[in-house]
């Protein structure tokens, strides 16, 4: 452990070229040298993005799984090194920027100790595993200047910047309601080809700060979703990207969370609802999310519902469709008065709407533009940290309400549940050793 510190003083101190150094030498050499961490189904899509910009040279792979690690020395084309312990990519001076796309139990930690090692990141989301790690992301990135770009490739994407403006321009009039929804007929399979499970030799390396428990193969790979310890099931996986775009068109956090929900049918196998149903109470409006895993499936998006019209928003475009017109409210009868003759129907104007939107070619891959953009001009992303955080935060509070069986109260300015100790104490959790220390060694002091 001494050496793991000794290497942290070294790597985040005079060994680390500062931002503008780094500036400086992208600027003269126009590269930036990437490391994957994870080649999982996500990271097999970030390998192919980072590898299609001509700017960019992958030049380490990190996963634990040899099947999947060799496939990605295979994919990225130019002989990357390969580590089945990111942390020795992490040593490597040579390395500008960092890829995780692993569990979402070691987003966290490991964006942490990139950031002291002096790389920027790139972290799929989930953002983190519980409320506090985020405050914890945020110093680190503060403390080394470092640029983190988070996985919700949805910002990048033009359609829902163009229902941004839409909205923020009153389109719709006052949002009211938003309704977030994903329903999905899914059943986890446990099949993986032998070569690509994790062996028992990496269990305790893929637990990492998990708390300990006996190899299971089931645990990992995709199906690390359906525990706890690893993961905030679909509400922090799938729920995440909704939020973010909710509370980036309206700037607003929620003020009191409600849940409910259960495991109906995969009962046996995991922990994390298969069907949930969440209220976010925000200032001016009431959003709602509804997520079924195993039902048949239906609407799958995110719909505004404003005074002047709606919007449906998903991955493939977007509609808007203007309400009747109305009279002015000083013209409408009070209750007990006459009602004058109603005015002939207005018909409705046509709805906006545009479609043929490929996720890919208009999201994902400009995304990872955005973030190699902001490596070299050292700007904030487009998916920033500390909006990320926020929209991570009743994501993790959604299913604290379904543990603990009771609404709760978000107090944005504290970053902190209101009146509730016990729900207070589970925003953060503890490390499981050598990690704990491994964090605090990372963390800046004060």
């Amino acid at each position: 452990m001494q050496r793991r510190r000794t290497v942290l003083k070294t790597i985040a101190g005079a060994g680390v070229m500062s931002a503008s150094s780094l500036g400086r030498a992208l600027g003269a050499n126009d590269r930036v040298r990437v490391g994957l961490i994870g080649n999982g189904l996500i990271g097999k899509r970030h390998l192919l993005d980072f590898k299609a910009q001509p700017d960019v040279e992958i030049a380490a792979v990190s996963e634990l799984s040899e099947a999947r690690l060799a496939e990605a020395v295979a994919a990225a084309g130019n002989s990357p090194a390969p580590y089945k312990d990111f942390r020795k990519l992490l040593e490597r001076t040579d390395i500008d920027a960092v890829v995780v796309s692993t569990p979402d139990h070691w987003h966290a930690l490991m964006t942490i100790l990139a950031c002291a090692a002096g790389k920027d990141v790139y972290v799929e989301k989930p953002l983190t595993h519980v409320v506090r790690e985020g405050d914890w992301m945020l110093q680190a990135a503060a403390a080394h200047k470092r640029v983190v770009q988070v996985g919700t490739q949805q910002r990048s994407g033009r359609h829902y910047q163009r229902c941004l403006e839409l909205v923020r321009a009153g389109h719709i009039g006052d949002v009211r309601g938003v309704r977030m929804a994903s329903y999905r007929n899914v059943l986890p399979g446990f099949s993986q080809p032998i070569g690509d499970r994790l062996s028992a030799a990496d269990w305790d390396m893929w637990l990492g700060p998990a708390p300990f428990v006996a190899y299971d193969p089931k645990r990992a790979l995709y199906h690390f979703r359906w525990f706890w310890d690893y993961s905030g099931g679909q509400t922090t996986n799938l729920l995440a990207h909704h939020i973010d775009i909710v509370q980036w068109i309206t700037d607003k956090a929620p003020s009191k969370v409600s849940a409910m929900g259960g495991r109906y049918s995969l009962g046996g196998i995991g922990e994390t609802p298969d069907v949930f149903e969440a209220l976010f109470e925000y200032p001016g409006f009431i959003g709602s999310w509804s997520c079924r895993e195993v039902a048949a499936a239906g609407d799958d998006g995110l719909m505004f519902f404003g005074t002047k019209g709606s919007l449906t928003l998903s991955r493939a475009g977007f509609e808007i469709v203007p309400e009747l017109s109305v009279p002015p409210e000083d013209q409408i009868p009070r209750f007990g008065e006459p009602r004058p003759a109603p005015p002939p129907p207005q018909p409705r104007t046509q709805p906006l709407k545009e479609s043929g939107f490929d996720q890919v070619r208009d999201q994902f891959a400009p995304h990872v533009r955005n973030f190699v953009d902001c490596v070299k001009s050292r700007q904030a992303p487009v998916s920033d940290l500390a909006s990320s955080q926020r929209a991570n935060v009743p994501c993790h509070l959604a299913n604290l309400s379904l543990k603990l069986g009771r609404s709760l109260a978000w107090d944005e300015a504290k970053q902190d549940v209101v009146a509730d100790a016990e729900a207070s104490r589970l925003l953060t959790k503890e490390y499981r050793s050598p990690w704990d220390r491994e964090l605090r060694a990372a963390l800046p002091r004060g």
